[in-house]
């Protein structure tokens, strides 16, 4: 496939394999995946699928046994583990399903870290932390600490956190995967409303109702892809598969 300016995201290949007591664990089988600027799109499977694994080959937080990895159409294959760090402050954010939160820093600071990483000024930061803690429903937090908040709260800091950078791809591994009901449901209003405004996003979750929020849905099965569909089109068969999986509830 030709690299197009379209594509923020192209994987080819990607292979990895996690080893422990009981043997090889094939979490990625040869996976390819190219996402489009602007797409939101959801990889969804049943626990154990390798879809976080996925996710963080494409974050850099674990490298392929095999395979290759283009950000807007510039091969990672290069990429040092520092280099890889930048990329995540300036270009990738990530949501996490335990927050990840620094637990001794507030929340304004928390906001702010990734920002000053990335030697963004501290006027510049804070304006930018007091501008998504308003469109996130949390002003009033900033001097709040991590385990001073409820769980919906904390992934709405983990969300801004993310997004402080106003970096070019989102990925987000089950964001909601320990929030109840009214938490997830938030989770997925805020990523459709920054959906709408151009945000492109690749989201992990085995919850049904989140993979909906997307407009194509991937459904990750042993390692692989078993099938890509857009959510308001004919799900596009690929070889080898019987059909559209059902989503994992």
């Amino acid at each position: 496939m030709s690299d197009s300016p379209a594509l923020a995201l192209h994987a080819e290949g990607l292979v990895k394999t996690h080893y422990g007591e009981s043997g090889p664990a094939h979490a990625v089988r040869g996976v390819d995946l190219s996402v489009h600027k602007g797409e939101f799109v959801a990889v969804t499977g049943p626990s154990g699928a390798g879809k976080s694994t996925l996710l963080h080959l494409l974050g850099g937080l674990q490298r392929p046994d095999s395979g290759s990895i283009r950000l807007d159409g510039e091969r990672t294959d290069s990429y040092s583990e520092a280099r890889w760090a930048v990329e995540r402050r300036k270009r990738i954010g990530i949501v996490f399903q335990f927050f990840n939160l620094v637990s001794n820093l507030s929340v304004a600071d928390n906001v702010e870290l990734p920002a000053l990483l990335a030697g963004v000024s501290a006027k510049q930061a804070r304006a930018e932390r007091e501008h998504l803690l308003v469109e996130l429903g949390i002003a009033g937090k900033e001097r709040s600490m991590p385990g001073e908040l409820s769980g919906g709260e904390q992934q709405r800091v983990a969300l801004a956190r993310a997004l402080v950078n106003r970096p070019s791809l989102l990925l987000a591994d089950e964001p909601a995967g320990s929030l109840d009901s009214k938490g997830t449901r938030e989770v997925m209003r805020l990523l459709s409303g920054f959906h709408q405004r151009g945000q492109t996003i690749v989201l992990v979750t085995h919850d049904a109702r989140l993979a909906s929020a997307a407009d194509r849905v991937i459904s990750f099965f042993d390692g692989r892809i078993a099938d890509d569909a857009k959510l308001d089109s004919t799900p596009s068969r690929l070889p080898g598969t019987s059909g559209v999986l059902k989503l994992e509830v």
